[in-house]
């Protein structure tokens, strides 16, 4: 099953990424494979213009919530600055080998990715199609979407084989 994603919650965190000089972070959470939530977190890296680092309070928190009960982490996000929406040397270095999401948004797009051993992408990760909701309308095998620079339009890149 395709991670689902809601077209209002990628057009928030496009406009974030956008609007910041830094690394936007957070932890997503959901349910079954949807991503219900992307909740903003202090990035706390040394260098947060070329970095990322989720504030641990706020991993910790998430982490109690969920084992009471409310939604799982399904992953994380971050944003790159500098315009790529795959993950970095960095990135890999960093991601352990358990399966979670990582949504990463570069230069107005997004693309979802998952960290596995043996990746495609630095040996970590492998890019990972999913869907998209816009209130009754669905994009399914999406392995990228893109917004205007307005913030109006979103443009779906289809994937021409099955997900990671």
């Amino acid at each position: 099953m395709e991670p689902e994603i809601s077209s209002d919650l990628l057009r928030r965190l496009l406009r974030e990424a956008a609007g910041s000089a830094i690394e936007i972070c957070g932890i997503l959470r959901g349910e079954a494979g949807r991503i219900l939530h992307a909740a903003p977190t202090r990035n706390v890296a040394a260098d947060p213009a070329r970095h990322f680092e989720i504030d641990p309070a706020a991993l910790f928190a998430a982490l109690r919530d969920a084992r009471a009960g409310g939604d799982a982490l399904l992953g994380w996000y971050h944003s790159h600055p500098s315009g790529n929406c795959d993950p970095s040397a960095t990135d890999a270095a960093q991601a352990a080998a358990d399966g979670m999401l990582w949504l990463i948004v570069g230069g107005g797009t997004v693309r979802l990715w998952r960290a596995v051993a043996d990746g495609a992408r630095h040996g970590r990760f492998d890019p990972v199609v999913f869907t998209v909701k816009a209130g009754a309308h669905v994009e399914k095998n999406c392995e990228a979407v893109q917004m205007d620079g307005a913030g109006r339009t979103m443009t779906f890149a289809k994937a021409q084989g099955s997900s990671h």
